[in-house]
């Protein structure tokens, strides 16, 4: 009979691409295990098989408890984990790359490391905010600007169709129920869609912390991404979810957000968007699934790995 430990970690092909996945699954007040490569939900209901595989991001609400075994396989299958609570919505999150190669972790450094390459990596990702105004010679400032501009904008817009009265936007660490409706709205939506960028960014390969708009913090890079579909599906479904009432908003908001998710097969959309601000050639992926593991020479020079060059000339 085989263990946990003695399965071998799947290979990227035996895998569902992110894109491919279920956005998210909340979950609270039970126990998470694994059986075989599912995940089970325990609770007073009963238990409930959820292939592990097709995760985008596991919320784990109040009252939740979670195995070793369970966090094992999540991890096996890159799918990403966040602890998230009704006072403050924390966050914490985790997964494997789904990826093998080191690419677009690479050309993410590439990018960042540079001050001008970083500038226009931000400046891709503002073209995405705003398709009809090329922001190629805005500076940092004029970008922030506009940017906040844009939020306004779209809290404006939100309240005036939805009908539910906005003031300005409130976030009270440590004290979620402090905000009306529509900020907590915006706050539960936030910290999903962190999640789910988190879980992309992972999945990918990239590093959570190298961000291109955001800085100084360990999710920078997550933040940007998120903050990308911001006014366009989390403010939204924050609103729709409000317009219902002040109770349960949290919730509400996080079915809202799925379904929109889901609608507009946004997963898919956040893979590609990532690969095009960084201004990565997918053709640069190795062909099959095995794992290419190179040694650097002089020169920008990449020579097989897995063996021992002694004094042999490389070349």
């Amino acid at each position: 009979m085989s263990t946990v430990s003695q399965r071998s970690a799947s290979s990227p092909r035996e895998l569902n691409r992110v894109g491919d996945r279920v956005s998210f699954i909340y979950l609270e007040r039970c126990t998470v295990h694994r059986e075989d490569n599912a995940i089970t939900a325990t609770d007073t209901d009963g238990v409930t098989h959820i292939p592990s595989a097709t995760i985008g991001t596991l919320l784990l609400g109040p009252g939740t408890r979670v195995t070793h075994q369970a966090m094992s396989v999540l991890g096996e299958c890159g799918a990403g984990v966040a602890w998230v609570g009704e006072q403050g919505v924390r966050f914490y999150a985790g997964g494997r790359a789904l990826t093998r190669s080191s690419g677009l972790a690479e050309a993410q450094a590439t990018a960042w490391a540079d001050r001008r390459t970083r500038l226009e990596v931000a400046r891709a990702m503002y073209r995405l905010r705003f398709p009809d105004d090329d922001p190629s010679d805005r500076t940092r400032q004029q970008l922030l600007n506009m940017e906040g501009r844009r939020l306004k904008e779209c809290y404006r817009r939100e309240s005036a169709r939805t009908g539910v009265p906005w003031h300005r936007r409130e976030y009270h660490r440590g004290d979620f129920a402090a905000g009306d409706a529509p900020n907590q709205g915006v706050t539960a939506a936030a910290q999903c869609m962190y999640g789910i960028a988190h879980a992309v960014v992972s999945a990918l390969g990239c590093s959570p912390a190298l961000g291109f708009v955001h800085s100084g913090h360990e999710q920078s890079f997550v933040l940007d991404v998120a903050d990308l579909y911001k006014t366009e599906v989390a403010i939204p479904a924050a609103f729709d979810a409000a317009a219902l009432g002040g109770e349960d908003v949290a919730t509400r908001t996080r079915r809202a957000l799925r379904d929109r998710i889901n609608r507009t097969d946004l997963l898919s959309r956040c893979v590609r968007d990532i690969k095009s601000v960084l201004g990565y050639d997918a053709s640069r992926d190795p062909a099959d699934a095995r794992d290419h593991v190179s040694l650097q020479s002089d020169g920008n020079r990449h020579v097989d790995g897995g063996r021992n060059y002694g004094d042999e000339p490389i070349w």
